[in-house]
């Protein structure tokens, strides 16, 4: 995967985290513990996931950089 493909995935996985955050907040504004905690664990695993492209990325546009 190149340094591109990885920041393209990092955005999806950032437009996604942003719609999780939204559900999150309404779900505050519902009371709704046990769905909030649902949508606490995927916020988790889509910060994980956003790490690892952007490590990724970063990886590849080093090895690009090389003579």
């Amino acid at each position: 995967m190149s340094a591109e493909e990885s920041l393209a995935r990092a955005e999806e996985l950032l437009a996604r985290l942003e719609q999780a955050r939204a559900e999150l907040e309404q779900l505050s504004q519902a009371e709704d513990a046990e769905k909030a905690l649902e949508v606490l664990g995927e916020l988790s695993e889509l910060s994980k996931a956003i790490e690892e492209e952007l490590q990724r990325a970063k990886r590849e546009a080093e090895n690009d950089a090389e003579p």
